[in-house]
C-alpha cells in the first residue's frame, strides 16, 4: 500500500512539472537590504515580505545577538513561557487595542489552533473566496460547514450568514489579500456580522505594521475596535521582520485559546530572544512611521510608471502590487528574464492563485530606493516590448483594471 501511495504521488509531481507549475527551492545564500545573493548572482529582491525593512533594522538584529539561550526549551504551557514572550503579548495588545494577545508559533498554526478552538461540528463558518489557505484548513478540521463568498462581497457574505439560522457562526477574512494585495471591506463585514450575530475574524497578516496611523494594521485603518473585530489574528514576519504570529482579543478568547488551541498547547515557544527582538522591531515601527511613509510613496510611484507603460496591475493600493499574466509559462518566462536582468520576483501559480491568473507578485519595501523602482519599471517595458512569444505582459487595453 505504502508504495502505491508513492507512487501515486510521484504521478502528481510529474503532472505538475508537465503543466509547468512545479515549486523549487532557492537558497539565498545572503541579504543586504533589498539586495540578495544566490550563489555569485547579486539580484535585487522585489518578492520579500519585509514591508518597513526591519529584518535588518540594527536594533532588532542586536537584540537578536543578546540571546543567552538557543530555543525555550519547552511548550509555553510547560516551561518555555518566559519574561520575553510575556512583554510582546502585552505590547501587542495594547498596540491593537486588545485586552489580551496570544503568541502562536506562526501565522498558520493560529488561524488553524483558533479555528479549531472557536468552530464546533453543525456550525458555520463563511468566509472570502481569496482567503488563505490557513484559514480555509482551520475551518475544515473544525468540522463546522465552511461555506464562501465572492471576493469582497458583502451581499454575498451575507446570503451565506442568512442560512446559519440559529446556528453559531463565523466570518473570517483577510485584511489585505496576500496575492492580490487589496484591503477587505472590513468596515461593511463588521456591520453584516452585528446585524446577523456572527462573530468577526480578521486575518490581518499584510496588514499590521503598514496600514493604520499607528500602524496597527487594517483592523485600525478602518476605525474598528475589539467589540466590532472581536478575534485578530496577525503575524510577525512580514513587516515586523521576525518571525511568529499572534492572536487578540478580550481575556475570555485568549483564556479559552490557551486552554484548547492545540497548536498552542502542543508546540515548543518561539526562542525568547526572537520574541525580544520581535518586541524591538513593534516598538521602531511604531517610532519609525517614516517607514509606512515612504513605501506609500514607493506604491505611488510604481503604479503612476506602471500606468504610463500601460501594464496591467490589479487594484491594490498596499505594498502588494501583482501583475496578472494569465499562463504559467508567461508568468515564469517573465520571471527569469527579469532575473537575467538583475531582479528577483517570484511568479505565483496555480494551485496559488486560479488557472489563468498566474502572475508576477511585485512586493515593495521602504528599504527600495526610487531608482529600484525605476529600475524594475523598465525592464517591464522592455519585457512588454517583446515579441508575442511567449506572451508579451497584458496591457490595460485587453479590459483589466489598474
Amino acid at each position: 500500500m505504502r508504495n502505491d501511495l508513492l507512487t501515486r504521488l510521484a504521478e502528481r509531481t510529474a503532472a505538475r512539472e508537465h503543466d509547468q507549475l512545479t515549486r523549487r527551492l532557492r537558497t539565498i545564500d545572503r541579504v543586504e537590504g533589498p539586495w540578495v545573493w544566490v550563489g555569485n548572482k547579486r539580484l535585487l529582491s522585489f518578492c520579500s515580505n519585509d514591508y518597513l525593512g526591519l529584518s535588518q533594522h540594527p536594533d532588532v538584529v542586536a537584540q537578536l545577538r543578546r540571546a543567552n539561550s538557543a530555543g525555550s526549551g519547552s511548550a509555553h504551557l510547560i516551561c518555555g513561557h518566559r519574561a520575553e514572550h510575556a512583554a510582546l503579548e502585552q505590547v501587542l495588545a495594547e498596540w491593537t487595542g486588545r485586552e489580551r494577545a496570544l503568541l502562536f508559533s506562526s501565522g498558520y498554526m493560529a488561524n488553524l489552533g483558533t479555528l479549531q478552538a472557536l468552530l464546533r461540528d453543525g456550525d458555520l463558518c463563511v468566509q472570502d473566496k481569496l482567503n488563505h489557505a490557513c484559514l480555509l484548513d482551520g475551518a475544515s478540521l473544525s468540522g463546522a460547514t465552511l461555506a464562501r463568498y465572492v471576493h469582497a462581497d458583502v451581499a454575498s457574505a451575507s446570503r451565506q450568514l442568512a442560512t446559519a439560522g440559529d446556528v453559531p457562526a463565523l466570518l473570517a477574512t483577510d485584511g489585505v489579500f496576500s496575492m492580490d494585495g487589496d484591503i477587505a471591506p472590513l468596515s461593511e463585514l463588521a456591520t453584516l456580522c452585528e446585524a446577523q450575530n456572527a462573530t468577526l475574524m480578521v486575518d490581518d497578516a499584510h496588514g499590521l505594521g503598514v496600514l493604520g496611523k499607528d500602524g496597527a494594521g487594517s483592523v485600525e485603518a478602518a476605525g474598528l475596535g475589539q467589540q466590532q473585530v472581536p478575534v485578530l489574528m496577525a503575524t510577525l514576519g512580514k513587516a515586523l521582520g521576525c518571525y511568529g504570529a499572534f492572536v487578540a482579543g478580550s481575556a475570555s478568547l485568549i483564556d479559552g485559546l490557551l486552554q484548547t488551541a492545540r497548536p498552542y498547547i502542543y508546540t515548543t515557544a518561539t526562542p525568547p530572544a526572537l520574541a525580544a527582538a520581535t518586541l524591538t522591531a513593534v516598538q521602531v515601527a511604531r517610532r519609525e512611521s517614516w517607514r509606512r511613509e515612504r513605501l506609500g510613496s514607493l506604491i505611488a510611484r510604481f503604479r503612476a510608471g506602471a500606468a504610463q507603460l500601460g501594464l496591467s496591475l490589479l487594484p491594490s493600493m498596499t505594498a502588494i502590487q501583482p501583475l496578472l499574466l494569465g499562463e504559467a509559462a508567461t508568468a515564469l518566462e517573465a520571471a527569469r528574464v527579469l532575473e537575467a536582468e538583475g531582479f528577483m520576483v517570484t511568479a505565483i501559480r496555480p494551485p496559488t492563485v486560479p488557472r489563468g491568473k498566474a502572475r508576477l507578485r511585485i512586493t515593495l519595501s521602504a528599504a527600495h530606493a526610487d531608482e529600484h523602482v525605476d529600475r524594475l519599471l523598465e525592464a517591464l517595458a522592455r519585457f512588454a516590448s517583446r515579441p508575442p512569444h511567449p506572451s508579451p505582459l497584458p496591457r490595460q487595453s485587453q479590459g483589466r483594471g489598474g
